[in-house]
């Protein structure tokens, strides 16, 4: 079995993890299950349904949208490993989780086998990898009628408690649908990507959903009621496993959003990388009220710095970390707590980062607000590579 990948929730700008809690990337033995066909999908609104006061019309979407958008997810093999994935354009791409395809922890696998819910297979190339947020795509040769690109939709506009559907292949079981809701925004997890200090840089933007997610999962799509990919599926936190060590889904998932996607993807298909922004520091948010108190601050929202990596941009630009020893051991008092960048709010680090990495790139200049002791200070700072 290929081993799993743990993730952790993080609290550091593409530097530093400060916690711990696990999550499992969604992956498969490789294993021999059925397909099932589907016709080509048109995909159709649901949106003038009122599924509120008619349970079948809700049934009706939700089986509508399965018939429309299932032609276009595939399950991926490798000789270690299974997970889901989607076509992308009519060119072949196919997109997955880096992790799906990896060979170890920063490179990946030559070539991949692609099934389709047809029926048809063939191998695929992959092209290009991005560690940071756990995406690979894959080059596939097959017929015109094979290839079904699934339309993407905008993650910026999601709101909590809208319903989302996971299409993929849990412990091998090709084209599963699950169904939840959409159950919070902008979370962050450990990347693939290494620090040079050995710590994992952190992945942002990312859905939380209580759609079933499960081993396989890994790669495949996560939808809106109107067919469109708004996610990709990566992770689970659990703390539940099989006998055999798998783990289980316990009702928190995590998706890739597609605004992170439709940004890197055709990067990867054109250079095979892409570069995330560096801002170079370490951030501790969701503090306690003691915590608070200990470091002396006068407002209980923002993203407190607590180290600056040495000739980074935060240090070129004169962003401070803490120096006081407090009661904390693991906190120093007296640095600054980043409250806005290019004047919209920050009220926790994970707000800072999907900022910046669905907005920003390497080279591009942005405005820190920090609160320094009772005084507000805009900070202009010039975004760097991650190393």
């Amino acid at each position: 079995m290929k081993k799993f990948l743990v993730l952790f929730l993080t609290l550091t700008l593409a530097m530093l993890a400060c916690q711990t809690p696990s999550f499992t990337a969604q992956q498969t033995p490789p294993s021999e299950t059925g397909t099932t066909s589907e016709e080509i999908p048109t995909v159709a609104a649901p949106s003038d349904v009122d599924t509120s006061v008619n349970p079948a019309a809700a049934q009706d979407v939700l089986v509508s949208l399965f018939e429309n958008v299932s032609p276009g997810t595939v399950a991926i093999f490798t000789e270690t490993g299974q997970g889901s994935g989607f076509v992308y354009d009519k060119e072949g791409h196919v997109i997955t989780n880096f992790h799906v395809v990896a060979q170890d922890e920063t490179t990946a696998v030559s070539i991949v086998e692609i099934r389709f819910p047809s029926g048809f297979m063939a191998y695929g190339t992959v092209v290009g990898i991005d560690l940071d947020s756990d995406i690979a795509v894959i080059k596939v040769d097959a017929p015109a009628e094979e290839l079904k690109p699934l339309p993407l939709g905008d993650s910026s506009v999601l709101k909590v408690g809208q319903t989302v559907v996971a299409i993929g292949n849990p412990f091998g079981l090709e084209s599963t649908m699950t169904v939840g809701i959409i159950s919070a925004l902008g979370r962050t997890l450990e990347s693939e990507h290494a620090s040079p200090d050995g710590n994992a840089f952190s992945a942002g933007d990312i859905i939380q959903t209580d759609a079933a997610i499960n081993p396989g999962n890994s790669g495949g799509p996560l939808f809106n009621l109107n067919g469109e990919v708004i996610g990709i599926n990566r992770a689970i936190r659990t703390t539940s496993y099989t006998e055999t060590g798998e783990p289980l889904n316990s009702g928190i998932g995590f998706a890739i959003s597609i605004n992170i996607v439709k940004r890197v993807v055709p990067v990867l298909i054109e250079t095979g990388k892409y570069d995330y922004p560096y801002l170079g520091v370490s951030s501790s948010s969701g503090l306690s009220l003691d915590a608070i108190k200990a470091l002396g601050l006068t407002q209980f929202t923002g993203a407190y710095v607590t180290s600056v990596i040495p000739g980074g941009p935060a240090d070129k630009a004169g962003i401070k970390a803490g120096t006081t020893p407090t009661n904390y051991p693991t906190l120093l008092a007296g640095g600054d707590l980043i409250i806005a960048i290019d004047g919209r709010e920050v009220r926790t680090f994970d707000d800072l980062l999907a900022y910046l990495i669905t907005n920003k790139g390497p080279g591009d200049t942005v405005v820190i607000r920090v609160l320094r002791g009772t005084e507000q200070i805009d900070i202009p700072v010039v975004l760097a590579e991650r190393p």
